[in-house]
């Protein structure tokens, strides 16, 4: 950001906030005013609503993604006019912008101004972007994700000390219910629903999807999940001081940690509440407390919390009701059949206070296991550790419902596998634009941003598309709260080489 911008968006910046002051002295009348409005359509200015895409579209060029796609991706006998890359970022592009099907496509095909602010005279349409979904096989999948990872690479070393001091991968299976009658490879999950079901691995320190496949819905959670771990592994293992592995009980696989001990690997899995195990744990002697931190920290004066109404309709109603009396935690060594060798089991013992109305019916145990290979770790952090595996939910939360990459666009399980892979990449951008923002208070943000709330604050900014000087030129016309950190970014790519 040159003195000259610097100066606009700081007078903006007054501004705005001196119309946001609180106000006594205002007139009994509404704030909207506005009473006749009228359109016409500019002739010579050309504007697009989606500004903050020329920096994404930077971003894939100076970290080699889009020549890499072109070099290593054969699926087109002839480029009349369209490459490999234009066709994937063409779907990438259209869910940064806000699509949530291929059909939005469309939208963007009819719009010169957007076309021109990309330099391009035109894009595919949504019909020709399902016909190259249909032409990936798994191996061109599967190098597509090895593309994106090779760039990964690149990135996480220019990142800090602390940022490498340990890999975190975490790992999960999510239900993704389909409604067509035709889409092959489909299947009945445990639960009924006609579905796919897709694995998802991730880095939990940038929450990048490292790897994906779609499988059918009667597909076991932790089928050939080994395979992705390993290949997730030897991605991070010459870049991160420390791997670390985490999962609920499906993956826990007793046949795999004694080979991933001996890589130097440390895990914490949950582990199924076995009736050996509860026998063990039955006759434990000594139990330390469980005191969970504070969820947030009250910055001003405690609020008196509302009356809780749902706990009023239960009891009025006579309904079943459980409270949490207490957290316990102990460990001991057990050694699953599987293995060769002992490993630390951490327990967890909840005691569960059962009502129905007003009556206490009982006093209920449940357990909780985990089993990792680390002791430096306390058995309380362990608990913590375990739990933070629920940010990977979320993350599959926001492919489902922020990128909507597990739509499931196509008739069969391979496209829709390479929709999601294709689809993920936007959420990997938006990971890639944090971890390279000079400014590394707003990149922690991005980086831990709901999707939607990115597209809203960084690409979705009005602008205006000119031509000058050989170059393609964003004008921003509407106040970027942002800007400075934005215009870093914009400046590191224009000297960044990965």
């Amino acid at each position: 950001m040159n003195i000259q911008d610097k100066k606009k968006h700081e007078k903006s910046k007054k501004n705005l906030e001196k119309r946001l002051e609180h106000k006594t002295n205002c007139e009994p009348e509404p704030v909207f005013k506005a009473k006749k409005i009228q359109y016409e359509i500019a002739s010579r200015l050309e504007g697009i609503t989606c500004g903050g895409l020329g920096a994404i579209h930077m971003l894939t060029q100076v970290t080699g993604l889009v020549e890499e796609i072109d070099r290593n991706i054969q699926l087109l006998k002839e480029h009349r006019p369209y490459h490999e890359s234009d066709h994937i970022l063409n779907i990438c592009y259209n869910i940064l912008t806000g699509g949530t099907c291929l059909e939005n496509i469309g939208n963007l095909r009819e719009n010169p101004e957007y076309m021109n602010s990309l330099d391009a005279e035109r894009i595919p349409a949504q019909t020709t972007a399902g016909d190259f979904l249909r032409r990936f096989r798994p191996e061109d999948i599967e190098k597509l994700m090895d593309i994106i990872n090779q760039i990964r690479i690149k990135i996480w070393i220019r990142q800090s000390l602390r940022f490498r001091e340990k890999a975190i991968i975490d790992t999960d299976a999510t239900i993704e219910e389909t409604t067509g009658n035709c889409k092959k490879g489909m299947a009945r999950s445990y639960d009924g629903r006609w579905s796919y079901a897709p694995l998802i691995v991730s880095l939990s320190n940038s929450r990048e999807i490292l790897f994906l496949e779609n499988r059918s819905g009667n597909t076991p959670s932790s089928y050939n999940a080994a395979k992705w771990i390993d290949k997730s592994i030897a991605l991070v293992k010459d870049v991160f001081s420390e791997v670390w592995l985490r999962g609920d009980t499906d993956y826990s696989q007793t046949e795999h940690l004694d080979r991933w001990d001996e890589q130097g690997v440390k895990f914490v899995f949950g582990y199924d509440a076995k009736k050996n195990l509860i026998a063990i744990a039955e006759n434990i002697p000594q139990w330390d407390t469980l005191v969970r931190p504070a969820k947030y920290e009250i910055e001003t004066v405690p609020r008196q919390r509302p009356e809780n109404e749902k706990e009023k309709i239960v009891v009025q109603r006579g309904y079943k009701n459980l409270h949490l009396l207490k957290e316990e935690i102990a460990e001991f060594n057990y050694q699953p059949i599987l293995c060769e060798q002992a490993y630390r089991m951490v327990v967890l013992k909840k005691t569960i206070f059962v009502t129905k109305g007003q009556i206490h019916l009982s006093d209920e145990i449940r357990y909780f296991f985990y089993i990792t290979n680390n002791c430096s770790m306390s058995a309380q952090e362990t608990v913590f550790f375990a739990n933070q595996r629920c940010n990977h939910e979320n993350d599959i939360e926001q492919l489902r419902n922020g990128v909507h990459a597990l739509k499931m666009p196509t008739g069969d399980l391979v496209s829709n596998w390479a929709y999601m892979v294709i689809a993920s990449i936007a959420w990997t951008l938006k990971s890639w634009m944090g971890l390279l923002m000079p400014h590394k208070a707003t990149g922690y943000k991005i980086i831990r941003m709901e999707f939607s709330k990115f597209i809203e604050l960084f690409i979705n900014i009005p602008a205006q598309v000119l031509h000058k000087g050989r170059q393609l030129w964003y004008r921003f016309i509407a106040f970027m709260r942002h800007a400075p950190a934005f215009f870093g970014f914009v400046n590191l790519c224009y000297n960044l080489r990965l």
